[in-house]
């Protein structure tokens, strides 16, 4: 897992791509898919600590599924699905933590969402999930608790944007390398989180757990001198 977090040049990060997730942020439905940056130091391999929110942030988790690239990919027509998924190494669970109140700032102001997005720890990653066992990845089951208490469940079929259309989108922009991790959007039921929480998180495949996706991680707080004010 360390290696996904030292081999990863960038991570990308697909916005709003499930229906009823953007509907409980009240945000418009895209005509195609868009994506934002989140930094690799941002990556928090297992058992290497807690999430840390930051003073004056409302924290908030996100679940998805990330895709592992094992080959550099540029300008992949979104018609050529073989190409697409060829491309991918392997898959992981992630958690997108966002500081909500930093992003909602962001979007108001038409600022960029790097300050919400890009704090050390906010992308608690599973262990590495080798290709061969997710046979489907719009078939696989997502989910995350708090406090052990169920917040989001849902499957990636209900993807607005699936996965091939997704990597086009980014590798006419920017070249996909080998070691770069995706995030495919979270589905309905993010929230915030406080200090003292526990989030745990994974995917079923048939139902059955994918041990290496589950996450276990708590939230403390970051200490330091960063804390949140309007820009």
């Amino acid at each position: 897992m360390d290696s996904i977090k030292a081999n990863a040049r960038k991570v990308v990060c697909i916005g709003r791509n499930y229906a009823d997730h953007i509907k409980e942020l009240n945000n418009a439905r895209p005509k195609k898919p868009f994506f934002f940056l989140k930094p690799p130091s941002s990556i928090l391999p297992p058992a290497t600590g807690p999430v840390l929110r930051p003073a004056g942030v409302n924290l908030h988790y996100e679940v998805e599924l990330a895709l592992v690239m094992g080959k550099k990919l540029r300008d992949l027509d979104q018609k050529d699905e073989k190409r697409a998924m060829d491309a991918i190494e392997g898959y992981a669970v992630s958690i997108d933590m966002t500081a909500r109140n930093a992003q909602d700032e962001a979007k108001r102001k038409g600022l960029p969402w790097s300050i919400a997005k890009g704090f050390d720890t906010f992308l608690p990653m599973s262990n590495y999930i080798h290709k061969g066992k997710i046979r489907d990845p719009h078939d696989v089951e997502l989910w995350l608790s708090v406090n052990w208490e169920t917040r989001q469940k849902d499957s990636t079929g209900l993807m607005l944007f699936r996965i091939p259309r997704v990597l086009a989108e980014i590798s006419q922009c920017m070249t996909l390398e080998q070691g770069d991790v995706v995030l495919t959007g979270t589905p309905k039921g993010v929230g915030s989180v406080a200090v003292g929480d526990v989030m745990t998180a994974g995917l079923r495949v048939d139902g059955e757990e994918v041990e290496e996706g589950r996450i276990e991680v708590e939230v403390k707080e970051k200490g330091g001198l960063y804390e949140y004010q309007e820009t």
